[in-house]
């Protein structure tokens, strides 16, 4: 097997990449998604459009990059999750374009789903070896904790009832001037800050709440009386307390203690050391994981993972 190109088309970002039979990844290219400055995102059909433009060059980019490989199969993230209901638009832009990509080379079509795809991004290099274990997806169109089997079955434990944590750092990033998705430079405004545990963690029946939170954070920025690097520090602080909380709570009912933590949110340094340190510091017992950052908040790769793991399987 030379490689599996893997393509996936979020709200957020235009992704390709590519994998060789070892599972060692040769190619990954991503495009953001064009935001004009204060918007807060795009709508679905706005996004389909910006993939339609955006997928062509990152195709080109890959095949060049495969350096005369020829792409055994391609897998594609065609639903946002399992369940059977999860559908969104910007999927179908990519589902449409693998499509295409798999009759030219004559190759199998591979489909999986947008999470599964953050999820096997992380564990790679991971250094996770346990089964079963927890998956975060902490993302802006996702906060949830998941149970991943030994048959690699995801169930769903816990989650958000109203905003997600990538859209409270994102609302509160533009509400502060800073460009979307705010992420990035929130986390670098926060690290000049200093958080005082001014936004409690607010659950109910085991999931969390964000939007009493946003609610606040605008009226600081409003009033103006506090400090942006605070403001985004104590949204940082907020986000790991609720996390670990959430998964708390799931490894208690789940007798699992190992924590795989993936999505865009999860690829924040600050994020990172802040959530080990108070799991350390409290004595929570987690055992946590991290991907590479460069696919925790982009899961072509992890796309093409899978792909090349059932073309093995097949092979077997």
């Amino acid at each position: 097997m030379d490689a599996v190109l893997g393509l996936d088309t979020s709200c957020y970002t235009t992704s390709a990449a590519a994998v060789d039979a070892q599972g060692k990844v040769i190619a990954f290219s991503r495009l953001l998604l064009p935001v004009e400055a204060g918007q807060r995102g795009l709508r679905q059909s706005e996004a389909v459009f910006a993939h339609i433009r955006q997928l062509p060059a990152l195709y080109e980019k890959t095949l060049t990059d495969l350096c005369g490989r020829r792409p055994d199969a391609v897998c594609v993230s065609a639903h946002p999750r399992d369940d059977e209901t999860s559908y969104m638009p910007v999927f179908l832009s990519g589902l449409s374009f693998a499509r295409v990509a798999a009759a030219s080379f004559q190759v199998p079509l591979l489909t999986t789903t947008h999470q599964r795809g953050h999820v096997r991004a992380a564990l790679e290099d991971s250094g996770l070896t346990a089964s079963p274990y927890l998956a975060l997806h902490l993302s802006g169109g996702t906060t949830e904790v998941l149970l991943m089997d030994r048959e690699e079955q995801l169930t769903l434990l816990a989650g958000t009832r109203d905003l997600h944590a990538g859209q409270l750092i994102d609302r509160v990033g533009v509400a502060l001037g800073l460009p979307f998705p705010a992420g990035p430079s929130l986390e670098k405004l926060a690290m000049t800050g200093a958080a005082q545990s001014l936004l409690p963690v607010s659950m109910e029946y085991g999931d969390c709440h964000f939007s009493g939170a946003e609610a606040r954070a605008m009226q600081w920025i409003q009033a103006g009386d506090m400090p942006a690097p605070q403001i985004a520090a104590e949204v940082f602080s907020l986000v790991e307390r609720t996390v670990l909380r959430l998964l708390t709570a799931a490894a208690d009912k789940t007798g699992v203690r190992d924590a795989l933590l993936t999505g865009g949110v999860a690829s924040s340094q600050l994020f990172r050391d802040q959530i080990c340190a108070i799991n350390q510091k409290r004595r929570l017992g987690l055992r946590l994981y991290f991907g590479q950052r460069q696919y925790a908040g982009d899961n072509a790769a992890g796309v093409a993972l899978i792909g090349r793991d059932r073309m093995m399987k097949e092979k077997l």
